[in-house]
C-alpha cells in the first residue's frame, strides 16, 4: 500500500493536494496540525482493493497447497509408482519397472485387486480436495470480511473528517467573507434548503455587498425558477386540465377559482368541469355549488370508464378542468388516480397543488408520489398562511417542475395569480426578515449545519448563468 503525506498552510490547502494526487475518493489515514501547517496522510482507495485482491489470492493459493499435500499423502499404488517412474526415469526405476511388469503377468488376480484399490483412491481424492476448497474459503473469508469493513470504516472515518474540514472552512469563511455567511443566514431563515443555500452562498461573486449580494442571490433563484409566462396556456390555448394533490390542499376551491377566470374572458360556453371527488362526504356538492354560480354543468365520476364518458361529452369544449379527489401522498389510491388521468385516450395535463404551508421534506415526498407519469406544472396554494414559502420554490426548483399559478386565500376569483417568480422571490425574503427568530440559526451554528449538509445532501442543479 502506498501512504503518502501531504502538507500544507491550512486543512483546506492539505485536503487539495490529497483530492488532487489522489482523487475524489482518497482514503485519509490521520489530519493533524504539526509546525507550520497542517499534515495528512492518505492513500488510493484502489491500494485498499489490490490489498483486498492480493489477500483473496494468497487464500486461494493456500487453498492449492492444501490440496496437494492430501494427494501427497494418498497411500502409493502400483499405478501411481509406473506413473512416477515416467516422469522420473533413471535405471533403478526402469529396473523396478520391468520387475513390476513381471509380477504383473505372474500374479494377474493380486493385480486386478491393486489396481481396484488404487480405484477407489483416485475416486476418494477429489472429493478429499472438494472438502478442502471449503474448507480453505472459509478460512479466507474472515479475513476478507475484516479487510471489507476495514475499508468501510476508513470511508465513514474520510467522511468525518471532510465535514470537519468543511466546518472549519465555514468558520474561516464568516470571518473572511460576512456578507456570505449573511446571504447563508437569509436563505435558511427564508425556508430555503441548507443544501441550496450552501451552493448559492459558496459562488457568491466577490467583492459585493449586502445589496449586490441580495440582487445577484434574486437573480440566480429567478433564473432557475421556471414559470408561464400569463395565462395564454391555459385561458386561450385550452385543453384538459386535472389539478392533482393530497387532501386539505386546496385543489376544489382553486378549480372554482380557475374556472371562475375563464367565464369572465370566455364565457360558460366553452368550459367543462368534472369532479371525481365521490370519497369525501359532500365533496362533489362543493364544485356542483361554485358551478351553479358560474352557470357551468359539473359531471361527477368515479372511474376511469365514467371518465372516458364524461370526457367525449365535453369533447366541445375549449377547456375542461378536472377536480380530483385529494389521498395522501403514501395511499395506493394515488397510483390508480394517476393511472385513470393517464389512460385517457385524451391528453390530460396534471397540475399539482403544493401546499406552502408544508415542509421542504413533506413537499419533496409529495412530488415523488405524484409524478408518476410525468407531471404539467404546479400550483402553490396558501401562500398567506405560511410563515416561509422558500421551502416551495426550493422544491420546485430542485424538482424543475413549472410553476403555474399561486393562491393566497379563499376568495373566488380573486385569490389567484399568475406565478410571478420575482414576486415571490421577495416575499420570500421579505418573510425570512420577519420570521420567528426561535428557528433561525446561530451564527457560531452555521459552520456545523454547513458540515453536515456537505456529506449528506444532494446537490442542486442550478443555472448560473
Amino acid at each position: 500500500m502506498n501512504i503518502r503525506r501531504f502538507f500544507g498552510s491550512n486543512s483546506r490547502e492539505a485536503l487539495g493536494m490529497v483530492r488532487k494526487a489522489l482523487g475524489e475518493n482518497a482514503v485519509i489515514l490521520s489530519n493533524r496540525a504539526v509546525n507550520g501547517g497542517n499534515e495528512i496522510m492518505a492513500f488510493k482507495e484502489e491500494d485498499m482493493q489490490a490489498m483486498v485482491a492480493r489477500e483473496s489470492d494468497q487464500s486461494h493459493v493456500l487453498g492449492q497447497q492444501h490440496q496437494l499435500s492430501q494427494e501427497q499423502q494418498e497411500p502409493k499404488t502400483l499405478r501411481s509408482l509406473l506413473n512416477q517412474s515416467n516422469r522420473t526415469p533413471t535405471v533403478e526405476v526402469q529396473a523396478s519397472r520391468n520387475a513390476a511388469i513381471a509380477a504383473e503377468n505372474n500374479e494377474r488376480n493380486v493385480l486386478r485387486a491393486k489396481m481396484a484399490k488404487a480405484a477407489a483412491a483416485t475416486v476418494a481424492a477429489p472429493a478429499a480436495v472438494a472438502l478442502a476448497k471449503p474448507a480453505a474459503a472459509a478460512a479466507a473469508a474472515p479475513t476478507s470480511q475484516q479487510m471489507t469493513a476495514m475499508l468501510n470504516e476508513m470511508r465513514d472515518m474520510r467522511s468525518v473528517i471532510e465535514a470537519q474540514l468543511t466546518t472549519i472552512a465555514w468558520g474561516n469563511i464568516q470571518q473572511r467573507d460576512p456578507i456570505k455567511s449573511k446571504v447563508l443566514s437569509m436563505l435558511l431563515a427564508a425556508g430555503f434548503s441548507a443544501t441550496l443555500s450552501r451552493q448559492l452562498a459558496e459562488n457568491l461573486p466577490a467583492n459585493q455587498d449586502s445589496a449586490q449580494a441580495l440582487t445577484w442571490v434574486k437573480a440566480i433563484l429567478a433564473r432557475n425558477l421556471n414559470t408561464i409566462e400569463n395565462e395564454t396556456e391555459i385561458l386561450d390555448r385550452g385543453g384538459v386540465f386535472a389539478l392533482i394533490g393530497p387532501t386539505g390542499v386546496g385543489k376544489t376551491t382553486t378549480t372554482a377559482k380557475l374556472a371562475a377566470r375563464y367565464v369572465m374572458k370566455h364565457g360558460t360556453q366553452n368550459l367543462g368541469l368534472i369532479t371525481t371527488d365521490a370519497y369525501r362526504i359532500g365533496g362533489h356538492e362543493q364544485l356542483r355549488i361554485y358551478g351553479k354560480i358560474l352557470g357551468v354543468m359539473v359531471h361527477a365520476v368515479k372511474d376511469e370508464a365514467d371518465l372516458k364518458i364524461a370526457l367525449n361529452e365535453l369533447k366541445n369544449k375549449h377547456t375542461i378542468l378536472i377536480d380530483t379527489v385529494g389521498v395522501s401522498q403514501r395511499d395506493r389510491m394515488v397510483a390508480e388516480q394517476i393511472a385513470m388521468l393517464s389512460g385517457s385516450s385524451t391528453a390530460i395535463k396534471k397540475l399539482l397543488c403544493l401546499n406552502a404551508t408544508s415542509t421542504g421534506e413533506t413537499l419533496a415526498d409529495v412530488i415523488r408520489a405524484y409524478k408518476g407519469k410525468g407531471l404539467d406544472g404546479c400550483i402553490i396554494t396558501k401562500i398567506d398562511e405560511a410563515a416561509t414559502i422558500g421551502n416551495t420554490l426550493d422544491v420546485i426548483i430542485r424538482e424543475k417542475i413549472k410553476l403555474y399559478y399561486a393562491t393566497n386565500g379563499q376568495r373566488v376569483p380573486e385569490d389567484i395569480h399568475v406565478s410571478n417568480k420575482t414576486q415571490l422571490i421577495k416575499h420570500a425574503l421579505k418573510l425570512s426578515a420577519g420570521s420567528n427568530k426561535s428557528f433561525h440559526y446561530l451564527n457560531e451554528e452555521l459552520p456545523f449545519v454547513m458540515g453536515t449538509t456537505a456529506q449528506t445532501s444532494r446537490a442542486v442543479e442550478i443555472n448560473y448563468d
